[in-house]
């Protein structure tokens, strides 16, 4: 059998294996906005191409960030790769990544906890809000949640993505892995926030930009 199809029956076991792992901690145990002893709290917002005051524009820059958080794809595939799930995100679905990491490969299982889609309020403003969160399992290298999602202030227009993180290394793996993440691994969590927000902010203008680029189609005139 070749290698590729070896390696994707072993991915495709170890995908069908998550819903069988418990989370690797108790989310109901912490204020994931308060820095707490052993844990590391991350907050970063990347402004993004903005639209007029209002409900997102269609095929805007809200819509295109929306679909490019929905699917993962904010995520520098030199750090983190997703390499099966279970559809779009969806509290309880199960995702299985590939983490990159000193030139060695980590499969990481995750669950989707929460996915907001809708306006919501925050200090008096309104904003239009999509976005989803994933918990680690049980064998993962770190403990905790990372949210991540897109929103337009809809008195301003301003459009941002934001990431928000809660974590720690894990107790889970061997020794010499869970040293290694001591190490290196807090580097590597902040590269991987930074570069995600840049990736994004790229995408979304590549996107309206190739959007505006196409030809438009004149309407056909109807035969008399």
């Amino acid at each position: 059998m070749r290698p590729g199809r070896l390696k994707r029956r072993r991915m495709r076991r170890l995908h069908d294996g998550l819903p069988r792992r418990p989370l690797n901690f108790d989310p109901g145990r912490y204020d994931m906005h308060r820095p707490q002893r052993g844990w590391h709290v991350d907050d970063y917002r990347q402004p993004l191409p903005a639209e007029p005051p209002g409900p997102p524009v269609p095929g805007g820059s809200w819509e295109t960030a929306r679909r490019l958080v929905r699917d993962y794809q904010y995520a520098d595939p030199a750090i983190i790769r997703r390499i099966r799930h279970s559809g779009p995100p969806e509290p309880g679905r199960d995702m299985l990544l590939e983490g990159r990491f000193y030139g060695l490969r980590f499969y990481l299982g995750l669950r989707i906890g929460r996915v907001v889609d809708g306006v919501v309020e925050e200090n008096g403003r309104l904003a239009r809000v999509y976005g989803w969160n994933y918990r680690t399992l049980k064998g993962h290298l770190e403990r905790g949640q990372m949210d991540q999602e897109v929103r337009k202030w809809l008195d301003t227009g301003e459009v941002e993505f934001h990431v928000h993180a809660f974590s720690q290394p894990s107790s889970d793996p061997n020794p010499i892995v869970r040293l290694g993440f001591r190490m290196f691994g807090r580097h590597m969590q902040v590269k991987f926030y930074r570069r995600a927000c840049r990736r994004m902010e790229a995408l979304t203008k590549a996107r309206l930009d190739a959007h505006r680029d196409e030809p438009r189609k004149e309407p056909r005139e109807e035969l008399q």
